[in-house]
């Protein structure tokens, strides 16, 4: 069966967007990564939160990426979670109104490859439904202050978390986690 895995890349400070969900500040962070480029063939579907979705593009203005999963270094069945599904049908994209049939959807989509995470809000709701697995950070070198975190949670539960592996990466240090269970 699929795995769940979020993936994203954070400002040191712990933010993977900037105030608004500017995606901006990415874009010089975006570049050869050994690591994400083995893990797009280990993806077999990806699950987005809505606002990830309809958001900032790191690629915008670039015709040959912008709007394209991983700037169009990945392709196959995507999957938007969201409470308002569109009244026309976007090709290659499936909208699920709830969680668990948009994780079902999605983890058959995989089959025995992972079901990558896009958007905080998203994996927040795997992590607290007990449904993911993994958590792959790349951390860029730089403080952005403000936006949307990596795991925003008030009140929250400690999380344990297993190391799986780190690696350097020119432009983003890679650690990838399993969640304890």
């Amino acid at each position: 069966m699929a795995r769940l895995l979020y993936s994203a890349t954070m400002s040191l400070d712990g933010f993977i967007a900037g105030p608004g969900g500017d995606m901006s500040w990415l874009t010089g962070y975006l570049g050869p990564n050994p690591t994400i480029e083995a893990l797009l063939a280990e993806i077999g579907a990806i699950l987005v939160g809505n606002r990830s979705f309809r958001g900032d593009d790191p690629h915008r203005g670039d015709t040959e990426k912008e709007g394209k999963a991983f700037g169009g270094g990945w392709e196959g069945p995507q999957f938007v979670l969201t409470h308002h599904p569109p009244a026309t049908p976007v090709p290659g994209i499936t909208f699920c109104t709830d969680l668990d049939s948009a994780v079902v959807a999605a983890r058959s989509a995989a089959g025995d490859r992972y079901v990558n995470i896009i958007g905080a809000d998203v994996a927040r709701q795997c992590l607290a439904a007990n449904l993911l697995d993994e958590v792959l950070v790349c951390v860029a070198p730089v403080l952005l202050g403000d936006g949307v975190r990596l795991f925003a949670e008030p009140g929250g539960a400690q999380v344990e978390l297993e190391r799986l592996r780190s690696a350097e990466a020119p432009l983003a240090n890679v650690l990838r986690f399993r969640v304890a269970r």
